[in-house]
């Protein structure tokens, strides 16, 4: 018997729960958020470090590769993060199931477009002219 067939309430929503689907995004929203301020206090307290904040100096700086990893890692994790966040607003706001797939494709494609721009452009500073 199908969930939606003639069961009762409970057995149509029994195993729906936070312990059933939703557990491993709320996880993956947390981990994010706090990959998101620890990268985050290291940028600062990195550019707080920097003698100026000059172009010459911040290529330079992301020239190495002590910079440019965790520099990529908040970029990514900003993307998926966001990500997770408007997808989470669609579900919540947005009824209709093509709709929503159709959203959740656009979302991700434009955070999979902004997260390749904004590694490219780390890449091509980091690399120099050549990238």
């Amino acid at each position: 018997m199908n969930r939606g067939e003639s069961a009762t309430p409970l057995a149509k929503v029994r195993g729906l729960g936070a312990s059933g689907h939703g557990g491993q995004h709320w996880l993956e929203e947390r981990f994010s958020s706090i990959a998101l301020v620890l990268l985050s206090l290291w940028l600062i307290f990195s550019l707080l470090m920097l003698p100026v904040l000059d172009r010459a100096t911040l290529a330079e700086w992301l020239g190495s590769a002590w910079a440019a990893v965790p520099m990529a890692l908040l970029v990514i994790a900003g993307f998926k993060h966001g990500l997770d966040g408007l997808k989470v607003v669609v579900d919540d706001y947005v009824h209709d199931e093509g709709s929503r797939v159709g959203l959740h494709f656009i979302l991700t494609m434009a955070a999979i477009a902004g997260a390749s721009a904004a590694l490219f452009a780390l890449a091509k500073i980091a690399f120099g002219a050549a990238a």
